[in-house]
């Protein structure tokens, strides 16, 4: 039989559930850059499956996708393998939904799925959301029993990872159990945030940080959910450390890292490291253009968090920036070397880095000036209220 035959044949035995699990687990691997050698016409093949009729195979049923909602703007695609605080990868959510319905709660998962089915057929959305809310909350104090003692956490691991390889999603598990816990207040946060934030000034910024007050008063824990939920309405993703270097009295990093909202900056360079896998995955495709705007967003939340800290070289963060742009000029320098010298490559332009410019430096003037101002404000009103 020709090998294409055989993995037609090979996919052909396979249940949905398990063809879905090992796109999965393939397209994790190859954004980690594991990807297995030979197995790309069997992505193809089930790529080109699941996506036959605009879906993707993450793709959930009705009562997984309204147990999942609160989670769903915090949820992250690709497959990165470091922390991303406040985030949890797509991909774990088909393997948790697996584990809640097989091993942690079966019984009362089949219950839950038959009787909202039935109130979806019936078109009575009220009383589908009280049946999803209860089932959340049985959920949380399952995970709160499996997930208390060692040997217990050690056996959902297990399990786990009967439905998928990633070294996340037991994380990603204990992730969940904090956002359905407070999902009632992670829900009022949200409404309360603008639907768009442009340049993040100082009086959005104050009202932000006044909201997040309310929600690490009540739950610490919270916090990196809701900061995650204001990075969803940023235009410009690196603003996000504005929360933390606000709260500081001074611009120093270890000021900055000692406030509440410190996890902010870790939050921005997470967003680097999804950038760096995503932009591994463009130049191997031959996306220069997605490459060009990864690279763009790149550089300006490397100078931006230069800047705007203060000896931040020297901080844990910035020689965690420092590994992340080595591998990323790594990557670019890569591309560029396949062609001749006389050939300019739109990656190695000075203009991806537009705060090298006139503008640029101009524009980093007028950060420091708008900062020396607020900060000259806030201690003499500080003084003033001795």
């Amino acid at each position: 039989m020709p090998e294409p035959d055989r993995i037609q044949d090979f996919l052909r035995r396979l249940t949905p559930l398990a063809r879905n699990n090992l796109l999965t687990e393939l397209e994790r691997l190859e954004t980690c850059g594991d990807a297995v050698h030979g197995f790309a016409t069997v992505v193809e093949k089930l790529r080109m499956e699941f996506r036959k009729d605009g879906q993707t195979h993450n793709r959930l049923d009705n009562p997984a996708r309204y147990f999942f909602a609160p989670l769903e703007p915090l949820l992250v695609d690709g497959a990165p393998e470091h922390a991303n605080a406040g985030r949890i990868l797509r991909g774990s959510i088909s393997p948790i939904w697996e584990w809640i319905s097989r091993n942690l709660l079966p019984t009362m998962t089949r219950d839950y799925v038959n009787e909202t089915n039935r109130l979806i057929a019936a078109n009575n959305q009220r009383e589908a959301a009280r049946v999803v809310s209860a089932f959340q909350t049985k959920v949380v104090k399952s995970l709160e029993g499996a997930l208390s003692a060692p040997e217990s956490a050690a056996l959902a691991r297990a399990k786990l990872a009967i439905y998928t390889a990633s070294h996340a999603a037991y994380d990603d598990v204990t992730k969940m159990l904090a956002v359905l816990r407070e999902r009632d207040a992670l829900a009022k946060f949200s409404d309360a945030l603008p639907a768009k934030i442009g340049k993040f000034e100082d009086a959005q910024v104050a009202k932000i940080s006044a909201l997040l007050d309310e929600v690490a008063k009540k739950n610490a824990e919270t916090v990196p959910f809701a900061l995650a939920l204001v990075a969803t309405r940023l235009e410009t993703p690196w603003r996000l450390i504005r929360l933390a270097t606000k709260a500081a009295p001074s611009k120093n990093a270890a000021d900055i890292a000692a406030t509440p909202y410190a996890v902010a900056v870790s939050m921005v360079l997470d967003r680097l490291e999804d950038n760096r896998a995503a932009l591994r995955i463009t130049l191997k495709n031959n996306r220069v253009l997605v490459a060009k705007e990864l690279l763009t967003e790149i550089y300006d939340a490397e100078y931006a968090l230069q800047v705007r800290i203060d000896r931040f070289e020297e901080s844990d963060w910035g020689k965690r920036l420092q590994n992340l742009m080595s591998a990323i000029s790594a990557l670019v320098e890569a591309e560029v070397s396949r062609f001749p010298d006389n050939v300019d490559h739109i990656l190695a332009s000075r203009s991806l880095r537009s705060h090298q410019s006139l503008a640029g430096r101009l524009t980093h003037l007028a950060w420091k000036g708008r900062d020396a101002v607020s900060d000259g404000a806030a201690y003499w009103k500080k003084l003033i209220s001795a």
